[in-house]
């Protein structure tokens, strides 16, 4: 049965009143009243007069009251929404309705004002207007013994006048003059079956007088809102706080619009820190690239953030556990302690195994070492770490072992400091920080061979920190005890904090994620200038051959490299991280060493043999055959040198990007580099896909292309140590795959036999079937031979790289759609928030 919600009258007086405190929930009535010149002087007030809408309804027991009133002279009033507005009607004068009880409190202590006016000023209506909410101005126009027998048995409506009241609720103004009910308040609702029953979440009114047997809504759904005046409704598990300077009840009161609304935005409440606020901060996605672009060399606007989070103090070991020397346990001092733990923890690994790292770990550690320790310490032999290795291998095993609690607990903690240090406020948008955490102290591995592995990388404090912030932003709060090295508000930088690390002096950074604008900007503007450079790339080939030829040494080394860089997309050399100082070389630092000259092999002529470590001390050997002129001209550098000598002694790195800066505005051997991998994915994309092909068929042809261009920068990698026992497991998927297609097609041979001999229907449907797994299982072996073929290909070759910082991935995007193969397939789900900007902006005909 329908029900109806009705919107509670709205009382005349805007004037701030003093009301009566009402009764409590046990019935008992507020012992004391503070009357605002509303008492006559014989002590007694007069009851509430009562005027209410006609109802169509004859069934209303209310009937003969509502006919007594008169209906407005005035037209009708077409407010902005299309509807009727009613106007109120002056009411006719009745006795007083007797309430349950006769106690002075259960009448409106307002009332009497209004009578008192009305005898001296005969009453006039005014026009009805809606407040904001449906609130009453006063809550004590009531009586709430009367209130609750009217909630107790409302009068019945038709569903004709139910609909009207539920689609256009009337809440009258407030005006200065108090009154009776004007006929422009609605009746309750009429009662349902589920109204008998008693409600356990809501109190029954409060009345001094409480009369046996009346019984209150169950539904919550459709509750008068009158009922809320008594006791706020709340949505499941989420309480609902009274608005500003208004009491809870009166919060509550509203029309039944109002009401859907507040519940509507409180059934899934984005509370501080909760699951639904993160979710949606994790959808919301800054569209920065529909945005107009920042003045030329301006990064950012505004800039707030929180500073690194510094690593947590170092924790002494336990007195049990102890440091060996020469046999006998020795005490540390808390640095030298600290220090040797470093090198207790990686007693298991092999670097500790190589002799640079012990002797670069010694000779730091005997620096943190008091004097005394330094003096009886001088054997590196006779050192025992092996009970600290113990303890922290005991420890390392009790986190893996921890319980489910214990780990929620600790994601908890790690949550909460990334909420607080995790995030900037850029141009007023959340964005994500990269690395905020600064790096623990211990000990330097390197890659490759470095030199420095093993030495102590010290803790980094405050003092070592500069930070990066927005003019009137807060500036962070170092940790107690310490300060700042110096605070800047540099805009058109985009690190937040930034420290030099003690190994080769290298200045570290914190940066936005990769999913940040200014990452986003950053990349967005490399690809597009590599994208210019297909324009002139032509141009800037002929002019280097032409220079081959040139009087000047120096023009023919730059003709040369640029050569190297364009076709074997070399690096230009001397770009190595500060903390490497490996003998790994570019383009413009080969030595002759690094180059070898064949007049003919493997059947070419011109060869030219390369072998030298690139950057992570990755080896780079290649052999390729050379034009004649290129083949003499390096013959002619090598001349009468060394093989330590610079093969191209009159060119540096800066001179070269110098260069070609004055060839195209922008341009660097990285662009060079960056314009090569694009254009050949470009090139192997159009070449190998096929449109016949399936999905599984058509990545394994993306993953070809993008192997070509890994060989072509040399991104390699060291074959997994799991990776035979992978290719092993798929091969047995694969034969027991090739297994089941064998029994299959003998099933169908024999299913073919069946129904050739009875020609049953059943047969029939069952060899039907049996071919359609074939066809499964026979896809199914395909999917798993491409899979095997493909991580075989990949066994020394890294995707990766090329794909994350090569590739324009508006290449990849757009591949994707337009052989409808999903993006998800290409991109994990932090590759697709880096290159949120490529997805959108890129469509199916793009082309690098």
């Amino acid at each position: 049965m329908d029900t109806h919600k009705i919107s509670p009258p709205k009382h005349a007086s805007l004037k701030p009143v003093h009301h009566a405190p009402p009764a409590d929930h046990t019935g008992s009535p507020a012992k004391k009243v503070k009357v605002e010149k509303s008492q006559h002087s014989h002590g007694h007030v007069k009851k509430e007069k009562h005027k209410h809408h006609k109802h169509h309804d004859k069934h209303s027991k209310h009937e003969k009251r509502d006919k007594m009133a008169k209906p407005s002279s005035k037209p009708a009033v077409v407010n902005s929404t299309g509807h009727v507005k009613k106007e109120p009607v002056t009411p006719i004068k009745r006795k007083p309705i007797i309430s349950e009880s006769e106690s002075e409190d259960d009448l409106p202590l307002a009332l009497l004002r209004a009578q008192m006016q009305e005898e001296q000023n005969p009453p006039v209506a005014k026009a009805a207007v809606k407040q904001e909410g449906g609130v009453s101005a006063s809550e004590d126009d009531v009586p709430l013994a009367h209130l609750a027998k009217k909630l107790a048995t409302p009068p019945k409506l038709s569903a004709r006048d139910s609909l009207k009241q539920e689609a256009h609720p009337v809440t009258p103004e407030p005006s200065k003059q108090k009154t009776p009910h004007s006929s422009a308040s609605k009746p309750p609702p009429a009662a349902t079956k589920s109204s008998e029953k008693p409600s356990k979440k809501q109190p029954e009114a409060t009345s001094p007088a409480k009369k046996p047997g009346v019984k209150r809504k169950k539904s919550q759904d459709h509750e008068s809102d009158n009922d809320e005046e008594f006791k706020p409704k709340k949505p499941k598990g989420t309480p609902v706080a009274p608005s500003r300077g208004k009491s809870a009840a009166a919060a509550a009161i509203g029309s039944k619009r109002g009401k859907a609304a507040v519940k509507k935005e409180t059934a899934t409440p984005p509370t501080k820190g909760g699951r639904k606020k993160k979710e949606e901060t994790k959808e919301e996605v800054w569209k920065w690239w529909e945005e107009t672009p920042h003045p030329a060399g301006v990064k950012w606007l505004t800039l707030e953030h929180k500073g690194p989070y510094f690593a947590p103090p170092y924790e002494p070991l336990p007195e049990h556990v102890r440091f060996f020397y020469a046999g006998q346990p020795m005490a540390l001092s808390l640095g030298a302690e600290e220090a040797g733990g470093f090198f207790a923890k990686m007693l298991d690994h092999d670097y500790t195994k190589k002799e640079v790292f012990c002797r670069n770990f010694f000779t730091d550690w005997r620096k943190e070492m008091t004097r005394e320790e330094a003096m009886a310490i001088t054997d590196f032999e006779k050192c025992d770490f092996s009970e600290i290795h113990q303890f922290y291998k005991e420890r390392s095993e009790e986190r893996k072992a921890m319980s489910k609690e214990e780990k929620a607990k600790l994601k908890a903690e790690n949550e909460k400091i990334l909420e607080e240090y995790g995030w900037a406020i850029i141009d007023g948008h959340r964005q994500r920080i990269g690395n905020f955490k600064t790096e623990p102290p211990s000990l330097f591995r390197g890659r490759g061979d470095h030199p420095k592995q093993g030495r102590i990388k010290k803790r980094i404090e405050a003092e070592d920190v500069m930070i990066n912030i927005g003019k009137g932003a807060t500036v962070p709060e170092p940790p107690a005890g310490h300060k700042w090295k110096t605070v800047q508000h540099d805009n058109k930088v985009t690190w937040l904090a930034s420290w030099s690390e003690n190994i080769q002096g290298q200045i570290k950074y914190v940066m936005l994620n990769p999913t940040s604008r200014l990452k986003g900007e950053k990349d967005w503007a490399k690809y597009e200038t590599a994208r210019k450079l297909k324009d002139i790339v032509e141009k800037i080939r002929e002019q280097y051959r032409a220079d081959w030829k040139s009087k000047e040494m120096k023009v023919r080394q730059r003709a040369v490299a640029v050569y190297f860089i364009d076709i074997l997309a070399l690096r230009a050399g001397n770009e190595k991280d500060a903390d490497e100082s490996a003998d790994t070389v570019g383009c413009c630092s080969l030595r002759v060493e690094h180059l070898t000259l064949h007049e003919e092999m493997d059947g070419k002529e011109h060869v030219v043999e390369f072998d030298f470590l690139g950057k992570d001390s990755i080896r780079y050997y290649n052999r390729m055959s050379v034009e004649k002129q290129v083949f003499k001209n390096i013959g002619l550098f090598m001349k009468d040198k060394v093989p330590g000598d610079d093969l191209f002694d009159r060119l540096t790195t800066a001179t070269l990007n110098k260069h070609l800066s004055e060839l195209m505005e922008g341009l660097t051997a990285k662009v060079f580099r960056t314009f090569n991998a694009s254009r050949t994915l470009q090139d192997q994309l159009d070449e190998l896909t096929e449109e016949d092909d399936t999905t599984p068929a058509k990545l394994l042809s993306y993953n070809r292309a993008n192997r070509a261009v890994a060989i072509l920068c040399n991104h390699q990698r060291a074959p997994p140590k799991t990776f035979d026992q992978q290719m092993s497991n798929l091969q047995e998927k694969i034969q027991a795959k090739e297994d089941a297609i064998a029994e299959c097609r003998d099933e169908i041979k024999a299913l073919r036999r069946e129904v050739k001999t009875s020609k049953d229907a059943k047969s029939t449907k069952k060899l039907d079937s049996k071919k359609k797994q074939l066809l499964k299982l026979e896809e199914q072996l395909h999917k798993l031979e491409l899979q095997a073929t493909d991580k075989q290909e990949n066994k020394e070759i890294a995707l990766g790289t090329s794909k994350l910082n090569y590739l324009d991935p508006r290449i990849s995007v757009a591949w994707c759609k337009k052989w409808g193969v999903g993006v998800e397939k290409v991109y994990n789900k932090s590759q697709r928030e880096k290159f949120a900007w490529a997805i959108d902006m890129a469509d199916e005909d793009f082309v690098f």
